[in-house]
């Protein structure tokens, strides 16, 4: 009786056969492929694109800041750059918190 007994054991294992381990692997790969695609890569691009335009930057620029104020660059250092941001209202701001470079002539319109 023991005899049947440890062949139907025998080929129940052998019923679930198959490689799980590289179908394991799929997904989590999968994922990670995903990840890189949809916010690594996109945060990178966005990194370097903030570097250039830092390193564009020249006084007489109309700049905002990351912060919402708008001026003009009176000064730049390597560190740090001098906005005017009314007349004889001066401000100083590290670098790369400036945001965006504003079209000329945008702060005459407001």
């Amino acid at each position: 009786m023991s005899f049947f007994i440890s062949d139907a054991l025998a080929q129940a294992a052998e019923g679930g056969g198959g490689s799980p381990g590289l179908e394991g692997l799929i997904l989590p790969i999968g994922l990670i492929i995903m990840l890189y695609f949809l916010m690594i890569r996109p945060q990178m691009k966005k990194s370097k694109e903030h570097k250039k335009l830092v390193e564009a930057l020249a006084k007489g620029d109309e700049v905002q800041t990351q912060g919402g104020l708008m001026g003009k660059i009176s000064d730049i250092s390597d560190n740090f750059i001098t906005l005017e941001i009314s007349d004889g209202v001066e401000a100083k701001f590290l670098r790369d918190s400036i945001g965006a470079v504003l079209p000329k002539g945008t702060l005459k319109d407001i």
